[in-house]
C-alpha cells in the first residue's frame, strides 16, 4: 500500500517532502492509515483533530485516541472543540454540512499557522465511488460524476486510489489500531446507505463493481476535461460586451447546457437558466434574476448586468396553471387528482393546496406591516409579525421572507407554513402542489 500511495502522490504532484503537511486525524481507520503512511514515507506531519461533541462519550474517546496515536508517532497534535449543533442552527445547515464547514475552516487556519504546504484528508477510492453514485442519483451533470478529485486548492487526498479493503488489510498487517464511529454503522445518512446497502447489492451483480465504478469515474474525468475545454471556448466566443449572442449560442451542441455554464458563475440556477433558454424565441424585454445579477432578453442578445436596487423584485405574478416559475424563487408546479395514488412529501420545500380554491393568478411578494394568515392546523388568524417573533426570525430573515398569495390572501409563508383555509380536505378534487425547487436565487 505504501508503494501505491507514494506513486499516487508523485503522479498527482500532491506533496513534497521538504515542507510540513497538516493531516486530519479523526481516529478512524482511514485517517489512522493516512497519518501512519505519510509518516513512514518521510513527510513532516502535523495531526489535527476536531471534537464536534455530537456523540457524548464517544467524542471524548475519539479525541483521547487521536492524541495518543499522534504521540506514538512523535507527531505534533492539535485539537479544537466545536459547538456543532449551535453552528448548524445558526447557519441553517445540516449537521453533516456544519461539521464539514467547521472542519475545513479550522484546517485552513492551521495550515497557515504552521506554514504547511497542504491539508491531507483521508478520502479513499470507496469514498469517490460513493460520491459518484450519490451525484448520479441527484441528477448531477458531468462535473458531479467524476468522483472526488485528488487535489482541490490546498486540500489533497493521497489515499484516493486505495480501497477501504486495502486500508483495513494494511492496518491489520501493521498492527495499527483505530476506533469505530458508531454512526458509520447506521444507514441513516445517504452516504452510509449507499456504502452499507447499495454497493453490496451491486457487488452481487458484479463482484468487481467497485473497481469498474472507479474506472468509470476516471473515464468521466477525462470527459470532463473535454467538456471544460468546450466551455472555455464558448466563454471566449459567445460573450460580446457583457452580452451573449443568441444565434452564436444556438450553433453550439447542447446550447442549453452551454448557456447554464456561461451563467452559473453569476449565480443563475438550472431552473432559471431553463426559463431563460425557453425565452430565446420569445419577445424582448423579459428579465431573469440571480441574487446578484439580472439577464434581459433583448432581440438576439442576452444582456447581463449587476442587479441594482431598482431591479429588486418586490412582487411577481404567475398563473396557477404554470408548470414552472422563474421568479425571485424558482418553483415547480404540479396538479394531481385527489385519489388513492396521491402521496404527500413531508418537506418544507413543498406546499399543497385545494386547486379550485385558488385564484387563477398567484402573487409572490415580501411581507408588509399588518399582514396575517391562518397557519396550517389553526383556526384563528395570526399576524405575520407575531409569527416571526414566535419563531425567532432575525430582521434579515423577515426582510428576505417571501409570501405566496391568492388574491389578497396569504396562502404560504414560503418554506415555512401554509394557510389552513386552502388546505386539502376530503372534498378536494384537485391538488395544487408547489415546490421551491432551487431556494432563493
Amino acid at each position: 500500500m505504501l508503494d501505491k500511495v507514494r506513486a499516487y502522490i508523485d503522479k498527482e504532484k500532491l506533496l513534497i517532502r521538504e515542507e510540513p503537511v497538516v493531516v486530519g486525524l479523526s481516529g478512524g481507520a482511514d485517517s489512522v492509515a493516512l497519518l501512519a503512511a505519510l509518516a513512514r514515507l518521510g513527510f513532516r506531519c502535523v495531526a489535527l483533530h476536531c471534537n464536534f461533541h455530537l456523540r457524548g462519550q464517544e467524542s471524548e474517546r475519539d479525541e483521547a485516541f487521536a492524541r495518543s496515536f499522534a504521540e506514538s508517532l512523535h507527531i505534533p497534535f492539535y485539537k479544537k472543540d466545536f459547538d456543532t449543533l449551535a453552528f448548524a442552527s445558526e447557519k441553517h445547515l445540516s449537521i453533516e454540512m456544519a461539521a464539514r464547514d467547521l472542519r475545513y475552516e479550522w484546517f485552513e487556519q492551521m495550515r497557515q499557522q504552521t506554514g504547511a504546504q497542504a491539508i491531507a484528508v483521508a478520502h479513499h477510492q470507496d469514498d469517490s465511488i460513493e460520491t459518484l453514485l450519490m451525484n448520479l442519483l441527484r441528477g448531477s451533470g458531468i462535473r458531479g460524476l467524476v468522483g472526488i478529485r485528488p487535489k482541490h486548492g490546498f486540500v489533497v487526498r493521497p489515499l484516493l486510489q486505495i480501497s477501504r479493503k486495502e486500508i483495513l488489510a494494511w492496518l491489520e498487517k501493521e498492527h495499527l489500531s483505530y476506533i469505530i464511529d458508531s454512526s458509520n454503522l447506521s444507514d441513516e445518512y445517504t452516504r452510509n446507505f449507499i456504502r452499507l446497502r447499495v454497493l453490496p447489492l451491486l457487488e452481487e451483480l458484479n463482484p468487481a463493481a467497485r473497481r469498474t465504478l472507479a474506472r468509470s469515474a476516471s473515464h468521466l474525468s477525462d470527459a470532463e476535461d473535454i467538456y471544460l475545454s468546450v466551455i472555455e471556448k464558448a466563454q471566449h466566443e459567445l460573450w460580446q460586451d457583457g452580452a451573449i449572442v443568441i444565434p452564436d449560442l444556438m450553433r453550439y451542441p447542447s446550447p442549453k447546457t452551454i448557456l447554464y455554464e456561461l451563467l452559473r458563475p453569476y449565480g443563475f440556477t438550472r431552473p432559471v437558466v431553463a426559463s431563460i433558454y425557453t425565452s430565446l424565441d420569445g419577445e424582448s424585454g423579459r428579465k431573469f434574476y440571480s441574487q446578484t445579477h439580472q439577464i434581459i432578453k433583448d432581440r438576439d442578445r442576452l444582456l447581463l448586468s449587476l442587479k441594482s436596487n431598482e431591479d429588486a423584485v418586490d412582487m411577481f405574478s404567475f398563473k396557477k396553471s404554470a408548470d414552472s416559475v422563474a421568479s425571485p424563487i424558482a418553483f415547480t408546479i404540479q396538479v394531481v387528482p385527489n385519489d388513492v395514488h396521491f402521496r404527500l412529501v413531508p418537506s418544507k420545500e413543498y406546499a399543497y393546496f385545494d386547486y379550485d380554491l385558488l385564484a387563477d393568478d398567484l402573487t409572490l411578494r415580501h411581507w408588509q406591516e399588518g399582514d396575517w394568515f391562518v397557519p396550517f392546523g389553526m383556526q384563528g388568524r395570526k399576524k405575520l409579525s407575531d409569527y416571526f417573533s414566535d419563531h425567532k426570525y432575525s430582521l434579515t430573515a423577515k426582510e428576505e421572507a417571501w409570501l405566496l398569495c391568492s388574491g389578497e390572501d396569504i396562502i404560504w409563508l414560503v418554506g415555512a407554513r401554509s394557510d389552513n383555509r386552502y388546505r386539502i380536505t376530503s372534498s378536494t378534487q384537485r391538488i395544487f402542489i408547489i415546490k421551491k425547487s432551487a431556494g432563493l436565487l
